[in-house]
């Protein structure tokens, strides 16, 4: 029988890119808030019976053929799927993969499917099956093919769903549900692609870099970014939605203060409208500069809202919160 897996991807609240290793060690309280959503990552295993290896990007259209793993280099066509193929010693089976996300949508979505492919290949392989050690695998070898520092949220709501905090510490990293009704915050929440990738990788390394050189803005940035969160947290766990649209304000003007393609002109004629339309707050999702925005506000604004971004030449996703990580089956 084929092994099929799926993991969801997720929209930040707050606290992005304070999660890159090691900017989370300079700001005592790092604090990362994100809720996984239900367009998922999937990935199925399926028998060979030519000793073959065959990896399949459903999303890309591309795939890649070899006669045994070790032939599968990082300069091919799916180089993600190859370094995990590699690291599981994948052979006499096709892998073929598929996100029903939008490409470079900024909502983890590279992340849910590495973490969908680990879960598929660890049960392949019969080796460990713990969250831990997935996520351990997923976030390196990502890291690896990126070539880039990774941050360390995304992979934990693909592998536990839920709307959680992620606190970032000294003595490791650690995550902690968050007391939140998920109806109450989806009502308030509308979610679309902008029609423009991203890539999260240039943007984050340049802050990353500015960081490091010690660029005192940036680091003001993420003092402010950091309580924000906090201040989220607190709004989310007591059901202030007031507060909680307000601190999605303050995110996303400390966020664009980060780096001058955090914002594009349409992205902030998106958010203008929707403002007209009655959203109280707007954010990107992820380092920005395209993929998916999400607006908040009211609930009786919802629908406006929406219209609003359409008309704007954006797409709106049919989402909700997601309670499940990991499927393997």
């Amino acid at each position: 029988m084929p092994i099929v897996s799926s993991a969801p991807t997720r929209i930040d609240l707050a606290g992005g890119t304070i999660d890159i290793w090691p900017l989370y060690l300079f700001h005592d309280g790092a604090t990362t808030l994100n809720a996984a959503i239900s367009l998922r990552a999937h990935a199925q295993i399926d028998n060979r019976t030519d000793g073959c290896v065959e990896l399949i990007s459903t999303d890309t259209g591309r795939r890649a053929l070899a006669r045994n793993w070790s032939e599968l280099g990082e300069s091919g066509e799916v180089p993600l799927l190859a370094a995990l193929a590699r690291h599981y010693r994948f052979e006499n089976a096709t892998l073929t993969t598929r996100g029903e996300s939008p490409a470079g949508a900024g909502i983890a979505g590279s992340s849910a499917l590495t973490i969908a492919t680990c879960g598929a290949l660890a049960q392949w392989s019969n080796t460990s099956q713990l969250a831990a050690d997935i996520l351990q695998i997923a976030m390196n070898v990502e890291c690896q093919v990126l070539k880039v520092p990774t941050g360390v949220q995304d992979y934990r709501p693909a592998l536990y769903g839920g709307i959680a905090a992620v606190e970032l510490r000294a003595d490791g990293v650690g995550r902690v549900p968050l007391d939140v009704d998920p109806a109450e915050l989806e009502r308030r929440i509308v979610l679309a692609y902008t029609g423009a990738p991203r890539n999260s990788g240039t943007n984050n390394w340049e802050i990353m870099k500015r960081h490091i050189d010690g660029d005192r803005q940036v680091f003001d940035c993420f003092e402010r970014i950091r309580d924000t969160a906090v201040g989220m947290r607190r709004a989310l766990e007591r059901a202030d939605w007031d507060e909680v649209g307000r601190e999605i304000a303050n995110e996303w003007t400390n966020r664009k203060r980060l780096a001058p393609g955090v914002t594009t002109p349409t992205i902030d004629q998106l958010i203008e409208g929707a403002t007209k339309a009655g959203a109280t707050a707007a954010k990107v999702c992820g380092a920005g500069g395209g993929g998916c925005l999400f607006c908040y506000g009211p609930p009786h604004a919802q629908s406006a809202v929406a219209a609003a971004l359409v008309a704007g030449g954006a797409r709106v996703l049919d989402w909700r919160i997601e309670r499940e990580g990991l499927r393997v089956g």
